[in-house]
């Protein structure tokens, strides 16, 4: 993961903010999808949080700062990814802002 920090990446996403999960039903806090062209172990494009712009959208371009590690789900990592003005974004901030997913899971933010 360590490739993607402090680099600009584009996220389209597939569960835009204020939607619902699929299969668990919660509600979407922030932007959530993918890296496009991208595949992880389990087959799966690498995930991406968006912090940052309060709307939903299709898709958006910001700089990686960091990613969640889940301890308890080997090779899911989730990228974060942010606006310009969420650059200074303190890792507790980063796990008030995604505890509405990641609550289920043992998780810590991951910096270089």
């Amino acid at each position: 993961m360590d490739k993607y920090l402090n680099k600009t990446v584009t996220v389209k996403m597939d569960r835009p903010l204020g939607s619902n999960h699929p299969k668990h039903g919660f509600r979407y806090e922030v932007n959530y999808g993918f890296i496009p062209n991208t595949k992880m172990a389990d087959g799966e494009e690498l995930d991406a949080y968006v912090i940052g712009p309060n709307k939903s959208l299709d898709e958006f371009t910001g700089t990686c700062i960091a990613y969640i590690e889940r301890t308890d789900d080997i090779d899911d990592p989730k990228l974060i990814v942010v606006s310009d003005d969420k650059k200074d974004i303190t890792d507790t901030e980063i796990m008030t802002a995604v505890n509405f997913q990641e609550k289920f899971f043992q998780s810590v933010v991951k910096r270089k």
